[in-house]
């Protein structure tokens, strides 16, 4: 098995989980419980772990690994920090520490997506509150977001890739926009951030060529008004969603990278957390408000990874491991949670956020 039959298989596999997601668990609109909520987090969860497992023991299914030669050349492609072996006598060894540090960097690269996205609720919330998008409707929007999300990202991804492989230095940029970001984030955390509807690019964009309605048609998308077809508000929603989640993947996608520079890996741990974050959303989105210190904690990772990306450019060799990137975002993701429940926001700081 190469690696683009294994693409093909994973993306049938998500796309078939999504599938029974909508026609079996959410085929009416419905608000959904925190219950819920918190039993397909587990399930998407505990697939992501599943599927760190399957590339734990058998990671070389992913490339179509069957002898040193054509380990070695995998590595030389995408992990050239791993030290291996090229005598043939070595193949097993050799597969041990490549099979550990490829399920390292998926994990990190998970935990790295998982906790950027964290901070993206925020604007989903505001989106979706701007726009009085009923609560039955929030699943069948970001149901629908996966979607665009899956073949933006894969689009993304692959170009990343296909420029580091050709331009090595163009991580330095990736690196330097990071910390750009990171700081930027940090001294913009206390600002109030809102959503704009009437002046947004797509409303003024589809109601200029009056292509759109002002009102909602319950789950609709697009709905007939006097012999025309026109998009409803929710479909606008879910365009926004789709256009933030883009500009969120320019700190997110360069994070990864910094972890691996192999793009199924980055593409998968992707996908795995972006399925976890929709259905966090759910549990998350009545709290959002209580997390003060989760945007600093999003700005030092975004810093951390940044400095990360440039240190091999200075000393010519991989100074933070992966091992230690890991450790580090765990530290950040689960201090600025403890913080923030040590340190809850005074009263007036909350309904700020909420207005």
């Amino acid at each position: 098995m190469n690696e683009i039959i294994f693409l093909v298989c994973f993306i049938i596999f998500i796309a078939g989980l999504l599938a029974l997601d909508l026609g079996a668990f959410h085929k009416k609109d419905h608000v959904v419980t925190f219950k819920e909520s918190v039993r397909s987090t587990a399930i998407y969860v505990a697939l992501a772990l599943l599927f760190f497992l399957l590339i734990r023991y058998k990671g070389e299914i992913l490339h179509g690994i069957h002898d040193n030669q054509s380990l070695i050349e995998v590595a030389s492609k995408y992990h050239d920090h791993i030290d291996l072996s090229p005598d043939e006598a070595a193949y097993e060894d050799n597969l041990v520490k490549y099979r550990k540090n490829l399920s390292l960097e998926y994990i990190t690269g998970y935990f790295i997506e998982e906790t950027l996205s964290i901070d993206n609720i925020f604007v989903m919330i505001m989106i979706f509150m701007s726009f009085g998008v009923e609560k039955a409707y929030y699943h069948r929007v970001l149901f629908y977001g996966i979607l665009g999300a899956i073949f933006m990202r894969l689009i993304f991804i692959m170009t990343a890739s296909a420029l580091i492989q050709r331009f090595h230095w163009i991580l330095l940029l990736f690196g330097g926009f990071l910390i750009y970001s990171g700081v930027k984030m940090f001294i913009d955390r206390n600002k109030k951030e809102e959503v704009d509807v009437k002046n947004h690019v797509l409303v003024k964009f589809f109601a200029k060529r009056k292509l759109s309605t002002d009102h909602f048609d319950g789950h609709n998308f697009f709905t007939k008004v006097d012999g025309r077809w026109l998009v409803t508000p929710l479909f606008i929603v879910l365009l926004v969603i789709e256009f933030s989640d883009i500009i969120f993947a320019f700190d997110s996608i360069p994070a990864i990278f910094s972890v691996t520079e192999d793009p199924y890996i980055v593409f998968m741990s992707n996908i795995f957390a972006i399925l976890g974050l929709r259905s966090l959303f759910f549990m998350l989105e009545s709290v959002m408000d209580k997390f003060a210190y989760l945007k600093v904690g999003v700005a030092l990772l975004l810093t951390f990874i940044g400095v990360k990306m440039l240190l091999p450019f200075i000393f010519h060799k991989e100074i933070i491991t992966t091992g230690i990137s890991l450790a580090v975002i765990l530290t950040i993701l689960v201090g600025s949670i403890v913080l923030s429940l040590l340190f809850p926001p005074k009263k007036h700081a909350t309904e700020t956020l909420n207005n």
